[in-house]
């Protein structure tokens, strides 16, 4: 599968990935994220369900707290 990740090309081993599969892939599963699928938000409810297919365009913004 090959994704087009914050503005880059990856290429993952899976077909197929959920938002949150993914996520575990990148070493981002249980942070604070914030995921635009195809120019769409996803909510995290939704994050198991949401299928992400091949040529996608996914955008991943971490929240950090800072002061």
């Amino acid at each position: 599968m090959t994704l087009t990740l914050n503005g880059s090309t990856r290429s993952f081993e899976a077909e197929t990935h959920s938002v949150a599969t993914l996520l575990d892939a990148l070493g981002l599963g249980g942070k604070p994220v914030v995921v635009e699928l195809d120019r769409e938000p996803v909510f995290p409810a939704d994050y198991a369900t949401t299928a992400v297919r091949d040529g996608a365009n996914v955008e991943i913004v971490t929240i950090a707290a800072g002061g």
